[in-house]
């Protein structure tokens, strides 16, 4: 009773937080519950049985297995509970979604009791999340002639678990709510310092928006009961940021529906949209929960008579109104027809959000059951050796005769699975992929690891190259929260199957390196197809996408992930860079120029940016492929020279070497098999066999950008503009400003080096840089704080080796210690230099902060609103992006720097360099 009670002490906690009970995973507690249901005296008797039936979490969680077993207990007869008969207890089953559950029901269709076994295969029919355990035994019973076994394939290999669902309804009314103007990240739909709740969905569900903002939303939901409310980005883009399964899971508490009246807290079909449409991984993430994700347009661009653009006085495009969706307007949304009305007024067609694809995710309930119901359906008509029975729509397949491949069209094409065979695909094709490198992440692994509990995987696919667990969003301060977290994760992952940051049985040490760099390092072929629950999974080696918590779990449990071939637009170089400019500068200015060239128009938005960098490694191309995030591109490749992608696979092949010496592999070897295939890769190049990937000469783009280095003559900043009159152009990372704007007068607060952008360069760059300083001021002195948090390990030992480490301990104030690891977020900063550990600290913003109302200036990703930088009464905190020479020297002068001070700064310093490649990197 132990546990039952400390769970009833829980309960009133959470009463005073306005929550319900916390669903129940454990399998002791579950145990005890049941004790009392069997005692027809407890007094706990009828709380237990609520608690059992609608308070469970499903899959393979330990109290899954108990309540599966228990049910089974039921239906033969062996535990008689009056308000769960063996009717209720076969419903209760088929809503546990795989795992124990489908276990109990095997055993029991393919039991001796043949009315049991008929009712067991009755609800087996409607199951999708069976695994190979679960198909052998289907398999063996059918070949020793079991019929019930027969049935129940013969009902798979016509998808009747698909075909029998409810359709979809041909008119969906909703009422809209404005959730913003301008672009809506993530961090505003399940905030970054609210990280640690995200796995109990009730609780994380306070955190959306704000608290008016939900009473809005209930208030709308009370006018208008029969509709469902739809979240928009008015003038913007909705989810930008983040690859958030938790916003997209509050978006669905509050607006959607549950996906069953017997697993609480989970909801799915929201519905969203948003004037620029839904960022690309936002809506992989609709999708997972069969949402809705609209492009509304009800805002253009304003044109003149001759049809030229009219624009303000800034050289901003005017946007006119097309049609209002003001917070409460009514709207009808028609599946069948695929548009969206005002009453009987057609206002957009609505085409993309219904492909036939999209029409089966809703249909199903999310993308996951059509992944799993096809791949049960493959099975089925194969063990019957029939034709596949067409049911899903088939795979949209586009190839165009003597039209070369991108290269984001070769990989999908390496990759692909069950398409035509000899078939060339193009862009806009439909394509089920084998993915090689995984990775997920510390604060939404959590919710992948429910994921796979829910869809009941318990290994990794064996597909699978390599995986990885980071540690990297909980770097900073080991703190209750993590400490209650991370080591529960860190073991579920590392039983898994994948290499974890932390050891679960504590023989090696800490390695909270960000994410993005090890996925980086351990992504030892440019052919791979790269998963990580993160927005900055974007490698400079092989295509990487950024996915929510459940594409993650997908790709751990199958190996693979289903998506359209990207349109991709191709970015060159020409000109020569500046001695004194930084690439990060190069990066800003590539961002700048397009927007320029294609007046104002995004032509990166969703699409694959393949930029032809050749002649850097993959350390520095990092940078401008990790950036591509905030050009909302869907994802990006690096065209690399032969020789620097040799160079990128050694450096890679020495740290992943590293990692085997810490004792980080696993009994499988996975890093030793990584290492194995970089060798192999390496030959290849060598050899002429196989050279470094590159597009056909031929390919066709959607765009093509070139950027001119002469162009960029002065350091270039990312500026949230916070203070601009038009809401919507707030916090873009679409306004680049040089140096020069800002006159050498802008106060600077704090500075911060670190995040998944810089590389051991930057962090020699701030070396020298202070070194310079002594020498020409002689002193370093610091008008601002300077954090510094390097990316990784790694390159702290190599910095140590070379001297670096050595000067910036010098000018320090602060050194992190992992033998006393801070336990609570530092609130209060001094004008010093500050050498905090490995991982991604200020820029996640989930555990520390800047003062409210700072100014800083970061090598960062983010300037969303509150992400590194709380705003203060009377001023807004904003956090402005550049390279690392102009962080320091800020910080140094307590204000942006002059060009002229910039580059006195900087001379005789080695910055990260960049020149186009002498060669044409084409077939």
């Amino acid at each position: 009773m132990n546990t039952y009670y400390e769970y009833i002490n829980e309960i009133e906690e959470r009463k005073s937080q306005g929550l319900h009970p916390k669903p129940i995973d454990g399998a002791e507690l579950l145990t005890e519950i049941i004790a009392q249901i069997k005692d027809e005296n407890n007094s706990h008797r009828e709380d237990s049985l609520n608690f059992f039936i609608y308070n469970t979490l499903p899959g393979t969680t330990p109290a899954a297995a108990v309540k599966a077993k228990f049910l089974k207990e039921i239906i033969l007869g062996q535990s008689v509970v009056q308000e769960i008969t063996p009717a209720f207890a076969f419903e209760l089953l088929s809503h546990m979604k795989g795992g124990p559950s489908i276990q109990v029901l095997l055993d029991l269709a393919l039991g001796d009791n043949i009315e049991i076994a008929k009712e067991a295969a009755n609800v087996l029919k409607t199951q999708v999340f069976l695994y190979d355990a679960d198909t052998d035994r289907l398999k063996e019973a059918f070949k020793n002639g079991n019929s019930i076994a027969k049935e129940i394939i013969e009902s798979y290999a016509q998808a009747e678990f698909f075909t029998k669902l409810p359709e979809v309804p041909e008119e969906i009314k909703v009422v809209t709510y404005i959730a913003g103007e301008g672009d809506i990240s993530t961090d505003l739909l399940s905030p970054g310092n609210q990280a640690h709740s995200r796995s109990d969905r009730e609780l994380h569900g306070k955190c959306m928006i704000s608290l008016q903002a939900q009473a809005e939303i209930k208030a709308l939901q009370a006018l208008h009961p029969d509709k469902q409310v739809m979240l928009i980005a008015e003038k913007g883009t909705m989810g930008v940021g983040s690859s958030r399964m938790s916003g997209v899971n509050n978006v669905a508490l509050w607006t959607g529906k549950p996906a069953s009246p017997y697993i609480p807290f989970v909801n799915i079909a929201p519905i969203v949209g948003g004037t620029n449409g839904i960022s690309p991984i936002f809506l992989t993430t609709v999708d997972v929960t069969g949402g809705i994700g609209i492009d509304l347009k009800n805002w253009v661009k304003k044109l003149d008579a001759n049809g030229n653009i009219v624009r303000d006085e800034n050289g901003e495009p005017v946007l006119e109104q097309v049609y209002s969706v003001a917070s409460g307007t009514v709207l009808t949304i028609n599946t069948k027809t695929k548009k969206l009305y005002k009453g009987d007024q057609e206002l957009i067609d609505i085409s993309r959000s219904f492909t036939p694809q999209k029409l089966e995710f809703i249909k199903a309930g999310g993308s996951y059951a059509v992944v799993f119901g096809k791949k049960l359906q493959t099975f089925a008509a194969k063990l019957l050796e029939i034709e596949i029975p067409l049911v899903y729509a088939p795979s949209k397949e586009i190839s165009h005769e003597g039209q070369g491949l991108t290269a984001v069209e070769k990989i999908f094409n390496k990759n692909a699975v069950g398409t035509t065979s000899g078939k060339v695909l193009h862009a806009g094709s439909d394509v089920r992929v084998q993915v090689n490198i995984v990775g997920s992440q510390d604060t939404t692994g959590l919710m992948t690891a429910q994921e796979l509990e829910s869809m009941a995987a318990t290994v990794i696919s064996p597909i699978v190259d390599g995986a990885y667990q980071s540690g990297c969003h909980t770097a900073s301060v080991w703190d209750k929260k993590a400490q209650a977290n991370i080591p529960k994760l860190m073991k579920f992952m590392n039983d898994f199957g994948l290499i974890t940051a932390r050891d679960p049985k504590g023989q090696y040490h800490s390695m909270t390196d960000v994410i993005h760099k090890v996925l980086n390092d351990i992504t030892v072929d440019e052919w791979a197809i790269i998963i990580g629950g993160d927005s900055h999974t974007r490698m400079s080696k092989g295509v990487a996408f950024g996915a929510d918590s459940g594409t993650v779990a997908l790709a751990l449990a199958t190996g693979e992930a289903s998506m359209p071939i990207p349109e991709s637009v191709k970015v060159t170089f020409k000109g020569e860079m500046k001695d004194y400019m930084d690439f990060r500068d190069v990066v800003h200015a590539t961002q700048a120029q397009m927007l320029q060239k294609f007046g104002g128009e995004n032509v990166f938005q969703g699409r694959v940016i393949e930029v032809h960098i050749g002649t850097l490694t993959a350390d520095q191309a990092f940078t401008f492929t990790d950036w591509t995030a905030e050009m909302k591109a869907k994802a990006s490749i690096c065209i690399s020279e032969d020789d620097t992608l040799i160079e990128s696979l050694e450096i890679a092949k020495g740290r992943i070497q590293i990692m085997i010496d810490k004792g980080m592999d696993n009994e499988k070897q996975v890093l030793q098999g990584l290492i194995n295939k970089a060798d192999k890769r390496i030959a290849e190049i060598k050899s002429g066999e196989k050279p470094a990937l590159a597009p056909d000469a031929n390919a066709k783009y959607y765009a093509e950008v070139v950027v001119d280095l002469d162009l960029i003559a002065e350091p270039m900043i990312a500026d949230p503009d916070v203070n601009n009159a038009d809401v919507s152009k707030r916090y873009t990372h679409d306004t680049i400003r040089p140096l020069s704007f800002y006159g050498g007068e802008k106060k600077v607060d704090l500075g911060f080096v670190g995040s998944c952008m810089v590389h051991k360069g930057d962090m020699k760059i701030l070396a020298q840089m202070l070194k310079n300083i002594e020498a020409q001021q002689g002193k370093v002195e610091f008008k601002a704080p300077l954090v510094v948090a390097p990316p990784t390990y790694n390159i702290v030992d190599e910095l140590k080796a070379e001297g670096d480490w050595d000067v910036l301990q010098k000018y320090a104030g602060f050194e992190f210690d992992d033998n006393a690891p801070k336990s609570a977020p530092r609130t209060e900063y001094e004008n010093m230099l500050y050498l905090e550990r490995p991982g991604c600290n200020l820029c996640m913003g989930n555990q520390e902060k800047a003062a409210k109302g700072d100014t800083v200036m970061a090598t960062s990703t983010r300037l969303f609103q509150g992400r590194v930088v709380e705003d203060a009464e009377g001023k807004k905190g904003e956090s402005l992006l550049s390279s690392t020479p102009v962080v320091v020297l800020s910080t140094i002068l307590g204000r942006t720097p002059t060009i002229a001070e910039y580059k006195t700064a900087v001379d005789g310093i080695s910055l990260t360099k960049f020149a186009p490649p002498h060669k044409l990197l084409m077939n």
